[in-house]
């Protein structure tokens, strides 16, 4: 195996574990969050009906000479308004087999500040 399958086998796996630990309590919404290299985006989904409650991305925010962990924990904050006006609360956070580290921990330090749980 070379770098790029060992990296690609630990993603994998990373994004398994992850979907388990989420569990598949449907009654809760998911928060879902992709990390491109340059933006991030992230969704509240009912997993019940399929449908996207609330989504938001960091290219909505524009601010000039702003570090890409604090565009993603703005983007966190912009999101749970959004989320309270449709009274969610409680999420499961799906970070998809990232890191939990740089701009997904900033994010979901800019949603716990906001208000939600998860």
């Amino acid at each position: 195996m070379n770098k790029e399958q060992i990296k690609q086998n630990k993603f994998l796996k990373r994004k398994t574990r992850v979907k388990f630990q989420i569990g598949s309590n449907l009654e809760i919404p998911r928060l879902s969050v992709y990390r491109s290299n340059k933006y991030i985006y992230a969704q509240i989904i009912d997993d019940q009906k399929g449908h996207t409650l609330v989504s938001v991305d960091s290219r909505k925010i524009n601010k000039k000479n702003i570090v890409k962990a604090e565009e993603a924990k703005e983007a966190g904050k912009l999101l749970v308004e959004e989320a309270l006006k449709k009274d969610i609360r409680i999420v499961r956070f799906d970070r998809g087999g990232r890191k939990y580290h740089g701009r997904i921990k900033s994010f979901a330090d800019g949603v716990r500040e906001g208000g939600l749980e998860f």
